[in-house]
């Protein structure tokens, strides 16, 4: 390694959970960081007002190098109620958290955006929004779901037109008050946007593939055999919780299949009151839409074949996400044609490094690897640790 090159920073480009946290861990360990993004604007900009998170507060905290950063000791220093068990935390007081978070452990986040990233001789090359071109020892993807919303192809070609949009492109659903509104979706995105648009005087109807909607169950002591972990209570979460690390070595297939229903389509418990007088259309498959005048015209298939249309102003697709490598166009070309990948997911070592040597990602893209935890902000206490201790000791070699 060169002498300028052993003189770049790290870069982590992203600044929600998994972003701010592996750069505190490195920069704890002595390493220079450099952090790029707006601190948990996704949170901030694609999360629906009013909305709560799926996880308790045990759940929702972010991974510190030491004691005296989590949510309670937020809300403590802040003045604000503070949680406990399993009361839902507000998405507003969340990022507020995560906000003070950076403040105090990652202070010097840049608000600008990567736009090119590509891997020369001497390091990494980046160019940035504000017409700078740094360089890198080592780069960390932390950009969360940025570029992945899924839209279903039915649905897909009205999008542009604004007829049609995904649930993260809203941070108030207040503007559909007096609209009709179909949600599309059975997971707690769907439920809980359903809920919303109504409690905002939306005349809202909910259609899902799925021929019942799924709740969590209300807290209630656990049977002695079954474990509390911070995603729920289960032998099976116990797992995806504590050994993360060797969720590698089970088959790619099993793999892909395990985080994509692990936790699946479902509702929180204290959800489904609020869908009391919500109208539900299960059993649906969206075939066809076009649209009709101002709205839209959807074409479903029943369970039983039936053929039906359903006409409404707007349609909302709470239809989660798809992590899809090349939806990362911020990645050279080159760079990510050179990724070994599991399905949409990078290929990555036991350090969160993938394929092309000092490039790591963490969060949602390295759930192929690491499994289901890393969808959730508690994932942070497994990856930040563990990925900063890795990439140092790959630098030292």
């Amino acid at each position: 390694m060169s002498r300028s090159t052993a003189a770049a920073p790290i870069v982590v480009i992203g600044a929600g959970p998994y972003g701010l946290s592996t750069a505190a861990h490195l920069k704890a360990r002595g390493l220079p960081v450099r952090v790029f993004g707006s601190p948990m604007a996704s949170w901030a900009e694609n999360m629906p007002a009013g909305m709560l998170l799926k996880s308790p507060p045990s759940a929702s905290m972010l991974s510190a190098p030491e004691a005296g950063f989590t949510l309670d000791a937020y809300c403590r220093e802040a003045g604000e109620p503070r949680l406990t068990g399993h009361d839902p935390v507000p998405v507003e007081m969340f990022v507020r958290y995560g906000r003070w978070f950076a403040e105090r452990l990652v202070p010097e986040v840049a608000n600008v955006r990567v736009l090119g990233v590509d891997r020369q001789t001497d390091g990494f090359h980046l160019k940035l929004s504000s017409g700078e071109e740094p360089r890198a020892r080592a780069v960390v993807v932390a950009s969360g779901m940025d570029g992945f919303a899924y839209v279903p192809e039915a649905l897909a070609p009205l999008v542009p037109e604004g007829l049609v949009s995904h649930s993260s492109h809203h941070g108030d659903l207040a503007k559909f008050a007096g609209r009709d509104v179909v949600v599309v979706g059975a997971g707690q995105s769907a439920q809980e946007s359903a809920a919303l648009l109504a409690e905002a005087g939306a005349q809202v109807r909910l259609l899902a593939r799925t021929r019942r909607l799924v709740f969590g169950t209300a807290p209630s002591p656990p049977p002695h055999w079954q474990p509390d972990t911070p995603l729920g209570r289960s032998w099976g979460l116990y797992a995806v919780v504590h050994q993360a690390r060797f969720f590698r070595f089970l088959p790619a297939p099993t793999r892909l299949r395990l985080v994509k229903r692990v936790l699946g389509p479902f509702g929180s418990w204290w959800l489904k009151p609020r869908l009391d007088g919500v109208p539900v259309h299960l059993g649906e498959t969206v075939t066809g839409a076009e649209r009709k005048g101002d709205g839209v015209r959807l074409v479903t298939r029943g369970a039983d074949g039936t053929i039906r249309t359903i006409e409404t102003a707007h349609v909302l697709a709470a239809t989660g996400y798809r992590v899809q490598l090349d939806a990362l166009d911020f990645l050279a070309p080159r760079l990510r044609s050179g990724l070994a990948r599991t399905g949409g997911f990078p290929a990555l070592d036991t350090g969160f490094q993938s394929s092309v040597p000092g490039l790591y990602f963490t969060g949602i893209t390295s759930a192929a690897t690491f499994g289901p935890l890393m969808r959730f902000t508690c994932g942070t206490r497994f990856a930040a640790p563990r990925l900063s201790a890795a990439l140092t000791a790959g630098l030292r070699h």
